[in-house]
């Protein structure tokens, strides 16, 4: 588990701090969502860091130079809908900077609609309660899909924290322990 001493691996210049003592760095949804998960798996929210961060660098390959972090190690948040029957279905999906979602065939499958598309900005902003730009996995509302892609099961990913003036670093274990959090293979596709 890391420390206020200890740097996150491929985290570059950032200095993080515990998630759950600086809720004010994350969004309502975030912030009530990490505090659930303390209550059934205190030992991996207690992992979750966050960094205040200033929201012009929040781009997620501004961040990296900036901060000398390496790439592997953020992770995306993409919003995908499609609609089956009249149901708008929607899935949170979580993926490596690295890759692209693969939303015309694994999410399309996944949501088992005819046609997936990404979510227009002001939906996704109202819906979840995050700003554009810092949605994250964490917090999102129940009846949306959690995708997460295999690559993201394992090891640190950095990912929005609902703001764009931070962001939030959590173990892989800690994504997948998220409520209805479902695991894919293939979710994403080298970028």
């Amino acid at each position: 588990m890391a420390t206020s001493d200890d740097a996150i691996p491929g985290s570059g210049s950032l200095a993080t701090v515990p998630a759950l003592e600086n809720t004010d760095l994350l969004a309502a949804p975030v912030a009530a969502a990490l505090t659930a998960l303390a209550a059934t798996h205190p030992e991996l929210a207690a992992q979750a860091r966050a960094v205040a961060i200033d929201p012009d660098l929040a781009d997620t390959e501004v961040m990296t130079e900036h901060f000398e972090m390496d790439l592997d190690l953020s992770s995306n948040c993409i919003l995908v809908a499609g609609k089956r029957a009249g149901e708008e279905r929607i899935a949170a999906c979580v993926v490596r900077a690295t890759t692209n979602a693969d939303v015309n065939h694994v999410i399309k499958k996944a949501l088992d609609v005819r046609k997936a598309s990404f979510w227009p900005q002001d939906r996704a902003v109202e819906a979840s309660g995050m700003e554009y730009g810092g949605i994250t996995p964490v917090g999102v509302p129940d009846e949306w899909r959690l995708l997460i892609d295999s690559r993201c099961a394992t090891g640190w990913s950095c990912i929005g924290s609902g703001l764009r003036r931070s962001k939030l670093f959590v173990p892989g274990e800690l994504l997948i322990a998220l409520p209805r959090a479902e695991v894919v293979e293939g979710l994403a596709v080298p970028a």
